[in-house]
């Protein structure tokens, strides 16, 4: 074989490994980056129905612990957060609202709370049903952050 063939397809072959290399190192950049953007759009996503959880459950026992008359269409607005929290969540936190959502409505067929009632709630730190709930989300957070 002649050198100078020689000479031309080393540097072909060459050629070729570079840019194999660098399209796979591309590719590998740009796999990452997209996990990374769905990672962070998941978390935003479990964020967002968790805020909106927090507020419909701060009102709804608000409400059970003031008022005798249920007001369905706030339970009804908390059991459609869990089911969309079943589509995005862990099954801990999924049980920690179904636990607070339990609780609020075991509340309504109570008396009603006096400000005295609360404030033995507060010193018997009774008072935070969404505690073991947040806590839950946080544990979830952790864990998705180390993926």
């Amino acid at each position: 074989m002649d050198a100078g063939y020689l000479s031309a397809v080393a540097a072909l072959a060459g050629s070729a490994v570079g840019g194999l290399t660098s399209f796979c190192a591309s590719w590998l950049g740009q796999s990452t980056q997209l996990k990374a953007q769905m990672l962070l759009l998941d978390k935003g996503r479990r964020q967002e129905v968790y805020r909106d959880y927090v507020s419909e459950a701060s009102k709804s026992y608000i409400d059970a612990l003031t008022s005798d008359k249920p007001d369905l269409s706030k339970v009804f607005t908390l059991y459609a957060l869990i089911s969309r929290m079943r589509m995005l969540s862990s099954p801990n936190v999924i049980e920690e609202a179904e636990r607070v959502a339990r609780l609020i409505v075991d509340s309504y067929p109570e008396p009603n709370k006096t400000f005295n009632d609360v404030r033995v709630m507060v010193d018997r730190h009774t008072l935070d049903p969404l505690r073991g709930f947040s806590e839950a989300c946080r544990e979830e957070f952790r864990g998705s952050s180390r993926l």
